[in-house]
């Protein structure tokens, strides 16, 4: 698929283009009268927040993920000090 093809994702990784489809949401009558006083795409501010959402998970998931690797990286500067630290000049 060629560049114009192509969509960056909520967490910045290649997707192919998907087309839009029609989706049924539930907001608050308050928060779609404001918006539209205030001409707020409402599609859009849906898939942006929907794309933070996901990223959001994205990132705590992997922190999950690699939490023992993060420990065992700050564990192992903790008793060894920063690789190269006698090369640093400040």
């Amino acid at each position: 698929m060629g560049e114009r093809g192509r969509i960056r994702g909520a967490a910045g990784a290649d997707q192919a283009d998907d087309t839009k489809r029609p989706t049924n949401v539930s907001l608050s009558r308050r928060l779609l009268a404001e918006a539209r006083e205030h001409d707020i795409n409402i599609s859009r501010a849906c898939e942006q927040g929907l794309a933070r959402q996901i990223a959001e998970s994205r990132a705590r998931k992997w922190l999950e993920e690699n939490a023992a690797a993060i420990q065992s990286s700050n564990d192992h500067v903790a008793a060894h000090g920063l690789p190269l630290a006698r090369h640093r000049r400040f």
